[in-house]
């Protein structure tokens, strides 16, 4: 297990991502990304399988639509981390997550094959996180006007599926 200093990597992201890096714990980075998989599948694919095109409320995500975006946020929050890694210092933009959601069609997609999706994306996600050397994992670029470290994006990642696991159990 890695010996990350988590009040560091808070120093290196915005405020707005506090809490997903918080979220992290104690575990570890890299056993989280690793034992997420298993969690997206028992979550999303046992447990809600049957509610998977429902809304709890009018204009929320349904469980499919909040695993693309899930999906989405990670491919995004992963190819910024690529970026700073590789001392790229070019800004790079926000997103809105309404507006992908509505462009991906997650709804009209099954479960298992956005599960299927989650797996490789989240591997991707795995391998680039182990083949980065330290000081990479340090650097920081510029996202949506805001400096970030490598290291807060990964954790985010990981924090950002807590918070959305979060809800789905709390809301569906």
């Amino acid at each position: 297990m890695e010996n990350i200093d988590i009040e560091q990597v808070i120093a290196s992201a915005p405020e707005w991502y506090h809490g997903y890096i918080r979220a992290v714990g104690d575990k570890g980075l890299l056993d989280q990304l690793h034992d997420q998989v298993a969690e997206v599948n028992s979550l999303f694919g046992e447990h809600f399988l049957a509610k998977a095109h429902h809304r709890y409320a009018p204009g929320k995500w349904t469980p499919c639509e909040m695993l693309g975006h899930l999906i989405d946020a990670e491919r995004i929050f992963t190819y910024r981390a690529l970026r700073f890694a590789r001392k790229d210092d070019t800004p790079l933009p926000g997103f809105e997550e309404d507006d992908y959601v509505a462009a991906a069609h997650a709804d009209a997609r099954s479960m298992e094959d956005l599960l299927e999706e989650f797996a490789a994306v989240r591997q991707a996600t795995i391998t680039l996180y182990r083949s980065l050397s330290e000081e990479a994992k340090w650097r920081c670029g510029l996202s949506n006007g805001n400096s970030m470290s490598v290291y807060a994006l990964f954790y985010s990642t990981v924090g950002h599926f807590v918070h959305h696991a979060g809800v789905l159990r709390e809301r569906y």
